[in-house]
C-alpha cells in the first residue's frame, strides 16, 4: 500500500524510503528508548552491591522514583507532540538526553544523584512511544496503521534482541560497562535514521488522530483532559494498562537479581542479555502476526493472550532457579509484549479517531501504564525482602490475572466496524 504524504500519495521510491526509514527508526532506537532497563538493576547490584548501600529496595526504589517522573511527564508530552510540528527535532533530542543521562551513571555514586539522572532518562524515554506511534500515523494513515505499528514492534525487538546479544557476547570480557558503549553507538544512528525521514512526509494533521484534512472542533485543544475522562472505554482501558505493567516491568530486573545471585555478578549481565534475546526473537513474529490480524481477529482477544500469558510466566518462574529454566520462561515475555507493543497505540488510535487527540491521549494512558511499572519495581523489591523470590513472582502473576479477568468483563471490542 503507498505511503500517503501531505503532497498527496507517495511515489514508489519515496514510499519504499520511508518504509526503510521507519524500520531503521524503530530497530536502532530499541536500546535507547528503554534506557538502562533491567541493566540498571544488574549494574547496581554487581558494580555497586551492599558494600556501597544498594540492595533489591534500595534499587527498586530508584527504579520507582525514575518512573514517577517518567509517569508524570506522559501526557505533557503527548500533548506536545500534538501541537508540535517538529517531531523529527523531539526525537533527537530525546535520544541524545536519554543517553547522556546513562553515561553518566559509571562516573557518580550517591544516591541522589543515581535517582536524579535515571529521572532525566526517564522523562526523555517518555517522548518514544507517542512520538514514533504519531510519526507513523501521519505518514501512512489509519487504514495502514495496524500493520505498521506491528511492522514498527517487530523492528523494535529485533533491535532490542541485537544489543542483548551484544551485551552477552561481550560483557564477559568487558564487565557490566559494555551497554554504556552499545547505547552510545545505536543512538547516534538512531539519530540518523529520524533524519532520514523527511519532515514533508509527516502529516501533523493525520499524525494527531484527524482524518483527512477536517479539524475537530477542539482540534486546537490536544491537551484538553475532558475529552479523556469522558470516554469510558480509555478510562477503563489506563486502568488496565496500569494493571499489566504492575505485573510485567518488575518481573525481568527479579530475574536478573535472582540470577545475580544465583550465578555471580560475572556471568549475570551475559545470562539476562541472554534472556532478552529469548525474549525479544519471539517478539518479532508476534507482533508482526498482532499488526496484521488485528483487523481481523479483534483486539481483545489478542489482549486476553497477552494478559494470560503474562499471569502464566509468573506462575512457572517459581518452579525452579535453574538459569535455563527462568531462560526458558523468559520465552512467554515474547508473546506478551509483543501483543501488548503492537497493540497499546492501535487501540488507543481506535478511540480518539477524529478528535486531534492520538498523542495527548496516548500520553494519558501511557501515566496510568507507567505508575503500575514504577509500582512494580518496589513491590517486587518489598516482597523479596520480605519473603523471598518465589513470593514476588507469585504476587506479579496473580497482578497479572486479575487484569485478564478486567479485560475480559470490562473492555468492549474497538477495532472499527467493517464499511
Amino acid at each position: 500500500m503507498p505511503v500517503p504524504s501531505p503532497a498527496g500519495p507517495a511515489r514508489p521510491g519515496q514510499d519504499r524510503r520511508l518504509r526503510r526509514g521507519l524500520d531503521a527508526l524503530n530497530f536502532l532506537l530499541a536500546d535507547v528508548r528503554d534506557g538502562l532497563g533491567p541493566y540498571l538493576a544488574i549494574y547496581l547490584l554487581a558494580v555497586r552491591g551492599p558494600q556501597g548501600g544498594w540492595n533489591e529496595a534500595t534499587i527498586g526504589l530508584v527504579m520507582t522514583l525514575a518512573g514517577l517522573a517518567g509517569l508524570l511527564s506522559q501526557t505533557p508530552i503527548g500533548a506536545l507532540i500534538d501541537r508540535s510540528r517538529h517531531k523529527r527535532g523531539i526525537v533527537v533530542a530525546a535520544a541524545l538526553a536519554v543517553t547522556l543521562s546513562c553515561l553518566t551513571l559509571p562516573f557518580i555514586t550517591g544516591f541522589a544523584a543515581v535517582a536524579a539522572t535515571q529521572s532525566i532518562a526517564a522523562v526523555a524515554g517518555a517522548v518514544f512511544p507517542p512520538a514514533l506511534a504519531g510519526i507513523t500515523l501521519g505518514v501512512v494513515g489509519p487504514r495502514a496503521f495496524a500493520r505498521r505499528i506491528g511492522r514498527n514492534e517487530a523492528f523494535n525487538h529485533g533491535g532490542n534482541a541485537l544489543s542483548a546479544a551484544l551485551a552477552a557476547g561481550t560483557a564477559v570480557f568487558f564487565g557490566p560497562v559494555v551497554v554504556f558503549w552499545i547505547m552510545a553507538a545505536l543512538a547516534l544512528l538512531s539519530i540518523g535514521a529520524m533524519l532520514s525521514i523527511p519532515a514533508a512526509a509527516i502529516d501533523d494533521d493525520l499524525a494527531r488522530g484527524l482524518e483527512d484534512g477536517r479539524k475537530s472542533a477542539a482540534a486546537g485543544q490536544p491537551s484538553a483532559w475532558r475529552s479523556l475522562l469522558t470516554c469510558r472505554p480509555l478510562l477503563v482501558f489506563a486502568v488496565l494498562m496500569a494493571c499489566f505493567h504492575l505485573a510485567n516491568a518488575a518481573m525481568l530486573p527479579t530475574v536478573g537479581q535472582l540470577l545475580t545471585r544465583v550465578v555471580g555478578k560475572d556471568y549475570a549481565t551475559s545470562l539476562i542479555a541472554g534472556c532478552i534475546v529469548a525474549a525479544q526473537c519471539v517478539m518479532v513474529p508476534v507482533a508482526m502476526l498482532a499488526g496484521a490480524r488485528a483487523d481481523r481477529w479483534g483486539r481483545k482477544p489478542l489482549f486476553l493472550a497477552a494478559f494470560g500469558v503474562l499471569a502464566l510466566r509468573g506462575g512457572l518462574y517459581v518452579l525452579s532457579d535453574n538459569p535455563w529454566w527462568l531462560l526458558g520462561v523468559q520465552l512467554l515475555d515474547g508473546v506478551g509484549a509483543g501483543i501488548f507493543g503492537a497493540l497499546f497505540p492501535v487501540v488507543v488510535a481506535d478511540l480518539t479517531r477524529g478528535t486531534g487527540r492520538f498523542n495527548v491521549s496516548q500520553g494519558a494512558v501511557a501515566t496510568a501504564q507507567g505508575l503500575g511499572a514504577a509500582l512494580s519495581a518496589s513491590l517486587a523489591g518489598s516482597v523479596i525482602v520480605a519473603a523471598g523470590y518465589s513470593a514476588a513472582f507469585l504476587t506479579l502473576g496473580g497482578i497479572a490475572a486479575i487484569g485478564f479477568l478486567g479485560y475480559l468483563l470490562l473492555m468492549p471490542e474497538t477495532r472499527p466496524a467493517r464499511g
